[in-house]
């Protein structure tokens, strides 16, 4: 049900206040945190719980991995017993645990560096490309989303529904593909698969793994134009598939809310439609599409793998890919706890958002 706000509503705004006292509903705030923190510790134990399992199951033993096939069979014993794999399986679990929590990994086969260091160096360009797509899928699916709400039903509407289908519906290789064909290869519009050209690579000297926010803190503007022309094409077509999903979803929230009877008490009122929209309407969809937002952008940052692969971009996504392929499973298991914890936290923040920005559980 939605919210109705007061000053539409005729209800004074000390009508809209609990007669709670601020302590009880300050514990009740507590105790709605406890719960989820309950809930995000049970989670993160059944995630590690999966990964450890799964690296039991699959046919590939680390030990040959890391010392090769024609190691001989000492050298394989004793590795063995140092990575406890010779130990019951409940304390090789317990061994997980405690590395895991200690940020160890393993070692990546593929590049003989610890598995955290390999992700600390790549999670950035996904962060970076992540971020980019949900501000333009976020800042575009929402003013469109309310637009065909809006005009329900006109040309407007059918424009914008359309737009979501094809977003839900063309596989996102193929529109990579033939993005870089058109504005790359044949416009040259834009740069080409990497995260920047190599003349810059060595010059560049990375702070936070962030080339938009490195190059402009060095003043180097040539190369952070550069290496905006790298990053617009993926984060646009990132940006395009959230945009479908959130201007649907706005859509919606909105058809809702433009049917509750504080917006008919408004118009009777004489409020003009502008702020009976953007102002009422909007603010009380946006208790939900936060919630929408956030999942998105762990989405992006979980699911960008195909994207990553297209435009070669050295991210996560495509860290985890090129692990898998070379059966590099230390690696592909801690970017599956990298990338679960991401979307375990903003699943969190997202929650606390909905807590925060919903009147009915602020003033219960």
């Amino acid at each position: 049900m939605a919210v109705p706000d007061p000053l539409v509503a005729g209800v004074a705004p000390a009508a809209a206040v609990s007669s709670r006292p601020a302590s009880s509903r300050w514990l009740r705030r507590l105790q709605a945190v406890g719960r989820f923190a309950v809930v995000i510790l049970l989670t993160y134990l059944g995630l590690l719980a999966v990964t450890f399992f799964i690296g039991r199951v699959i046919p590939v033993d680390p030990v040959l991995a890391m010392v090769g096939d024609n190691a001989p069979a000492h050298v394989v014993a004793r590795v063995r017993e140092e990575m406890g794999l010779n130990k019951p399986l409940y304390e090789q679990f317990y061994i997980y645990l405690r590395k895991v929590l200690q940020g160890d990994f393993g070692t990546s086969v593929l590049t003989a560096n610890p598995v955290l260091q390999d992700i600390r160096r790549a999670f950035p360009a996904t962060l970076e490309l992540a971020s980019l797509g949900i501000l333009l899928g976020a800042g575009l699916g929402v003013p469109l989303g309310v637009w065909a709400a809006v005009r329900r039903g006109k040309l407007v509407d059918q424009v914008v529904r359309v737009i979501g289908l094809v977003g839900y519906s063309v596989p996102i290789f193929w529109l990579g593909l033939m993005a870089l064909l058109v504005f790359y290869a044949k416009l040259g519009w834009v740069g080409g698969p990497g995260r920047i050209d190599v003349a810059y690579e060595f010059t560049l000297v990375p702070v936070t793994g962030l080339l938009l926010v490195d190059t402009a803190m060095a003043g180097e503007w040539q190369a952070f134009g550069n290496a905006l022309s790298h990053l617009i094409l993926p984060a646009s077509l990132l940006g395009y598939f959230s945009l479908a999903y959130i201007s649907r979803m706005t859509r919606s929230f909105m058809l809702n809310e433009l049917a509750q009877e504080y917006v008919v008490a408004a118009r009777a009122k004489g409020l003009s439609e502008a702020r009976i929209i953007w102002r009422h309407a909007l603010r009380n969809a946006m208790v939900p599409l936060v919630t929408v937002i956030a999942l998105s952008y762990a989405g992006l940052l979980e699911g960008s793998v195909l994207t990553e692969t297209v435009f070669a971009w050295p991210g996560l996504g495509l860290y985890i890919t090129n692990s898998l392929q070379n059966a590099d499973m230390n690696a592909v298991l801690g970017g599956t706890i990298v990338v679960g914890s991401i979307f375990i936290g903003l699943n969190l923040l997202s929650d606390l958002l909905y807590q925060l920005l919903d009147s009915r559980t602020r003033t219960r």
